[in-house]
């Protein structure tokens, strides 16, 4: 196939359903093809968090998994392997595309040995614990990275993460960095109104905001411990976006520093943007993140971000420009900075503005898109294997 974008592709795009990055990469991705006119399919075990947009080139096919009485857990991979074999023959798939290496490249490979030469290429796109913590686990590391060089092409969303790669896997290929992207038609700083900001704060308030899948490696103790000791300098709220299973050790935690009246969960929301833009402050203190998706969503918004200068965070944030850099637990010098910034307008609305041309003019929906589009075309130029 010559490649040329009039060429309508048959994409199959495998991706976790739940709230993390890799699951809102993949739906951007999907959507930004079937925009130009390419037919995606969704494999997974549940529709993706923010597929909520119709899209009549796009199909969502659920993964049955039956629950046998002989089986602990159920064999998701498997079940995964044999519905996207059946999809590439009923649908005539032009390409695979898995999004987070467990299990889904694995399942990638099955489908591999079911079909043959018949299998379409295979992307793998890497995304961070996939690689950082699951993959090199001694259980998958093996299985993991058979999966990767039987995939036909490697994307990563970091240079931090590709050089990570390589020096955790024996890899037979070169893996391809296409950083992820933002539509800021979608995030912007104008959705920030005085009426929706008074819905969570009483009088001349400064809101801090933290979003994730609360899981430990957010380190959800910092950015509590951190907003405890803003809130005692200067008169500041909270806000708590996003679900998972650090949700109630930190409820508890902002109970016993009696500071429930000045935070506040709102569980998980599709159209972040309207909170994010009502936020005076973003906190990512992750003990890793191979690129900080939430961070450079509200960096779109106009929201300077205080991060850890970890993982791929420094390629996003450039530190004093368009936020603020510390040390992994070092949440006293993330509070100070923060009090300091709040309190200094000039300094602040110049990150604020530094943040959203950095988003506009370095990580563009439309950028994102036509590099994945351009890899898949000189993918199918080439012979699969």
């Amino acid at each position: 196939m010559q490649n040329n974008k009039s060429n309508k592709l048959n994409i199959g795009i495998i991706c976790h359903p739940s709230q993390g990055g890799s699951g809102i990469v993949a739906t951007q991705v999907g959507l930004g093809l079937a925009k130009r006119g390419h037919q995606v399919h969704f494999i997974s075990r549940a529709l993706p968090f923010r597929l909520t947009e119709k899209h009549r080139n796009i199909i969502f096919h659920e993964v049955d998994v039956t629950n046998y009485p002989l089986f602990k857990y159920p064999p998701y991979t498997i079940a995964l392997a044999g519905k996207l074999a059946t999809l590439v023959k009923s649908e005539k798939l032009d390409i695979i595309h898995v999004h987070y290496a467990i299990p889904h490249a694995v399942s990638a490979y099955l489908c591999h040995q079911i079909l043959g030469e018949n299998t379409p290429p295979i992307v793998t796109t890497l995304h961070g614990t996939d690689v950082t913590l699951i993959g090199i686990d001694s259980s998958f590391h093996e299985i993991t990275e058979l999966a990767l060089n039987y995939s036909n092409g490697l994307t990563a969303v970091s240079r931090y993460l590709a050089e990570k790669t390589y020096s955790c896997f024996n890899l037979n290929k070169q893996i391809e960095v296409i950083y992820n992207f933002i539509n800021s038609d979608v995030l912007r700083p104008d959705l920030r109104t005085p009426e929706a900001r008074a819905k969570y704060l009483h009088g001349s308030e400064f809101l801090i905001g933290h979003m994730s899948n609360f899981r430990s490696v957010k380190r959800i103790p910092d950015v509590i411990r951190a907003f405890h000791l803003i809130q005692k300098q200067i008169p500041a709220r909270l806000l708590l976006i996003g679900d998972g299973a650090e949700i109630p050790s930190a409820r508890h935690m902002v109970d016993e520093l009696g500071i429930s009246q000045r935070v506040e969960f709102l569980g998980s929301i599709e159209n972040v943007g309207s909170i994010l833009a009502q936020l005076d402050l973003f906190l990512l203190p992750s003990e890793m993140e191979s690129f900080g998706l939430a961070a450079l969503e509200a960096m779109a918004c106009g929201v300077p971000v205080i991060a850890t200068r970890i993982g791929g965070i420094p390629e996003v944030i450039e530190d004093n420009v368009t936020g603020l850099l510390f040390e992994v637990g070092d949440y006293q010098a993330m509070a100070q900075g923060a009090i300091a910034l709040l309190t200094d307008k000039p300094r602040h609305k110049a990150i604020s503005i530094a943040s959203r041309q950095c988003v506009v003019e370095r990580f563009p929906e439309e950028r994102g898109i036509d590099m994945y589009e351009d890899y898949y075309f000189r993918l199918l130029q080439e012979p699969t294997s």
